[in-house]
């Protein structure tokens, strides 16, 4: 895990324990997660809501399964913008996540300026994404995709 640091340097040993743990399994049980960390279930509760409080935890969700869905398809979205002026950046980013399919964005310093992690059930229906959806966003001038062929490692 990376070193994790509040700007007062408020994260101690147990807190980066703590969510070490928790990015594990956001599910364990209080007590489980203090006996894991070394602290008994109250200190470890307390250290718990802190963390979510300062917003060093932003939520818990379920990790789907796309196989199970039927979205092994994955794909990675080139996209180049016409204009990079705040306006456009933000029309830009409004649009993109109106988009399900689009799994991530980032913007990027280098050739292109957004990469897009896009999930669909098969080519055939990312190329109706792509150029009905993602062409289509504002300032988008154009688009290079790359497909992945085998996942090897994913955070979830």
């Amino acid at each position: 895990m990376p070193d994790i640091s509040h700007a007062d340097g408020s994260l101690d040993a147990f807190d980066r324990k703590i969510l070490e743990e928790l990015t594990e399994n956001g599910r364990i049980p209080v007590a489980e997660l203090a006996e894991k960390v070394g602290l008994s279930k109250t200190p470890c509760q307390n250290r718990f809501k802190r963390l979510i409080a300062e917003g060093f935890i932003q939520g818990f969700k379920a990790i789907l399964n796309p196989s199970k869905m039927n979205l092994d398809h994955i794909a990675f979205a080139e996209v180049k913008l016409t204009n990079t002026q705040e306006e456009a950046l933000t029309s830009f980013n409004a649009a993109v996540k109106k988009i399900k399919e689009v799994e991530e964005c980032h913007m990027i310093a280098g050739r292109f300026d957004y990469l897009l992690k896009i999930r669909t059930r098969d080519i055939k229906k990312y190329r109706l994404v792509l150029g009905e959806r993602i062409s289509n966003l504002p300032y988008v001038a154009n688009t290079s995709t790359n497909v992945a062929m085998e996942t090897v490692k994913e955070r979830g």
